[in-house]
């Protein structure tokens, strides 16, 4: 059989469902369940809208909020030219003081 066909109702197959649950759960109480259906349907689509919300707003926020400047970490082996520059100078003005 074709997984298509399976997956089809007709009206026949939802007479049947909808004479059962009737049996099962009775005229008086089928619109109290449609009804805690409804709520609880409502109260889903309510926190996923929020959830959602919240995920736009903190997005919104990271984008606006200035990023810091990351500091470049430097070895002793990768001074800048001018630190090394100016160290010479301190070293030599110490070392001719001394002598």
């Amino acid at each position: 059989m074709d997984t298509y066909t399976l997956a089809m109702l007709g009206w026949m197959e939802i007479s049947v469902i909808v004479f059962f649950v009737l049996l099962l759960f009775g005229a008086k109480k089928l619109p109290e369940l449609a009804r805690g259906m409804g709520k609880g349907i409502r109260e889903f689509k309510r926190a996923s809208s929020d959830i959602r919300y919240e995920l736009e707003k903190a997005d919104e926020s990271e984008e606006e909020r200035p990023r810091p400047k990351q500091r470049s970490r430097r070895t002793s082996e990768e001074k800048p030219a001018e630190a090394e520059v100016e160290e010479g100078t301190k070293s030599g003005s110490s070392s001719e003081d001394k002598a």
